[in-house]
C-alpha cells in the first residue's frame, strides 16, 4: 500500500513542470528521506527492541562497550526503507543507474540483514558464514560491473568511461578495457562495502561520514551528467548520472535522520544491513561517474580502518608465525578501537575522525577544479 501510494503520489508530483528540476528533485530527496527516517525512526526501534534484536558485545573489546549490549541493532533496515521510497518518489525510474544503484544497495543489504539475523536472533555469533557473504557479495558486485560496463550506447562511449582518471592531473588517464573495468568495478564495490562495515564500531562514527562523501558525490554526479560541465572541467561525459544525485540526496538525508537516534549515547546500531549496503551504493556511484580515486581520498577514513585490520591481522600472523608468539602494531583494531584503548573517549574518537573526514572531502572535491 506504501509502495503504491509513493508511486502515485510520485506521478502526480511530476506533473508540475517545476519539479523536473534535478537540483531541486535533489534537495527534495533529501528532505523526503530525513523525514521518512525521522518519522518512521522510533517505531522501528520499538519493533527491534520488541523482537529483543539487540547488540551483542564482543567481550575483548574496550570495556567501556559493554554498557551498549542490548542495543537494538539492524537499524540499517531504517535508512533502507528511506532511500528506497524516496528514490521512487523523486528519481527518474526509466534511468538505468538510478535502478543499478538502487538493487546494489538493497542486495547487499539483504546480505547484511541475514547476517545480522543469524547474530542476533538465531544467537550464531559467526552469523553468515564469511565464504558465503564473500560469495554474494561477488555475485552482486560482479553483476553490477558487467551491466555498468555494456550498458553504454556506442563503442566510443565504452572506452571512454573504462578509463582510469587520474585527479588533480588534466591528461593522465589510464584505458582499463572492458574487462579491467569490470575487476575495478567489483572491487570498488565490494571493498567500499566492507570498509565502511569495519568503520561501524563507534556512536555516529561511520554514518557521518557516509553522509558527507554521498553529499559531495552529488557534484561530481550532477557534473559527469551535464555535457557543458563535464567538457569545461575536463571529466567524461556519462548521459544519465546526474540522477544519481537523488539516491545521494535520499543516502545523506536518511543518514542525517539515523543520525539523529544513532548519535552518543545511541538508541540503535545500523548493523550489516546498514553498512554494507551504504557502502556498496558509494562505492556503485564512484565507479559509474568514473571517481574511483576521489573515494579512495575522500572515504580516506574508511581506507584506514580497513588497512589497520588487515596490517593487525598479518602482522600478527607474521610474527606468530616467526616467533611462535603473536604481536601487534596496533593497540586494537579497528583504528578506532587503537585510540579508545590509548585514552581518548569515544566521543572523542568520532568528532575527530569526522573533522578529518570533512578535510578528505574537501580536498577531492577540489579536484575538480585543480587539474
Amino acid at each position: 500500500m506504501l509502495l503504491w501510494l509513493t508511486q502515485w503520489l510520485a506521478q502526480e508530483v511530476r506533473a508540475f513542470n517545476v519539479f523536473n528540476y534535478l537540483t531541486l528533485r535533489t534537495v527534495l530527496a533529501a528532505m523526503t528521506s530525513l523525514f521518512f527516517s525521522l518519522a518512521l525512526g522510533p517505531r522501528v526501534i520499538r519493533w527491534l527492541a520488541a523482537k529483543k534484536i539487540g547488540q551483542a558485545v564482543r567481550m575483548d573489546g574496550p570495556q567501556t562497550h559493554l554498557t551498549k549490549s542490548g542495543t537494538p541493532t539492524m537499524g540499517g533496515v531504517l535508512i533502507l526503507i528511506a532511500i528506497a521510497l524516496t528514490t521512487l518518489l523523486w528519481g527518474n525510474l526509466g534511468n538505468r543507474y538510478v535502478w543499478t544503484v538502487l538493487i546494489v544497495t538493497l542486495g547487499f543489504g539483504i546480505i547484511g540483514w541475514y547476517d545480522d539475523w543469524k547474530k542476533v536472533v538465531y544467537r550464531d555469533p559467526n552469523g553468515l558464514a564469511s565464504r558465503w557473504k564473500f560469495f554474494w557479495q561477488s555475485v552482486l558486485g560482479l553483476g553490477a560491473a558487467l551491466f555498468i560496463a555494456f550498458s553504454t550506447d556506442t563503442p566510443a562511449q565504452t572506452a571512454a568511461q573504462t578509463e582510469l582518471i587520474v585527479p588533480f592531473f588534466k591528461s593522465i588517464v589510464y584505458p582499463l578495457g572492458i574487462w579491467g573495468f569490470v575487476l575495478l568495478t567489483y572491487l570498488v564495490i565490494v571493498g567500499t562495502s566492507n570498509a565502511v562495515n569495519l568503520t561501524d564500531g563507534l556512536d555516529g562514527l561511520a554514518i557521518m561520514p557516509t553522509v558527507m562523501v554521498a553529499a559531495a558525490f552529488v557534484i561530481f554526479a550532477y557534473v559527469a551528467g551535464n555535457v557543458g560541465y563535464a567538457e569545461y572541467l575536463r571529466l567524461p561525459y556519462i548521459p544519465g548520472a546526474g540522477e544519481l544525485c537523488i539516491v545521494l540526496g535520499a543516502i545523506a538525508g536518511a543518514g542525517l535522520g539515523f543520525l539523529w537516534f544513532n548519535a552518543y549515547p545511541a538508541e540503535v546500531f545500523m548493523g550489516d544491513v546498514g553498512a554494507l549496503s551504504l557502502g556498496a551504493a558509494l562505492g556503485c556511484v564512484a565507479v559509474i561517474v568514473r571517481q574511483e580515486i576521489v573515494l579512495f581520498i575522500m572515504g580516506g577514513l574508511f581506507v584506514a580502518e580497513t588497512l589497520s585490520v588487515m596490517l593487525q591481522v598479518c602482522w600478527f600472523k607474521y610474527t606468530k608465525k616467526k616467533f611462535g608468539e603473536g604481536r601487534r602494531i596496533l593497540r586494537m583494531a579497528p583504528l578506532h578501537h587503537h585510540f579508545e584503548q590509548g585514552g581518548w573517549k569515544e566521543t572523542h574518537v568520532v568528532v575527530r575522525f569526522w573533522i578529518i573526514t570533512i578535510m578528505l572531502v574537501l580536498f577531492g572535491l577540489s579536484s575538480l577544479k585543480i587539474r
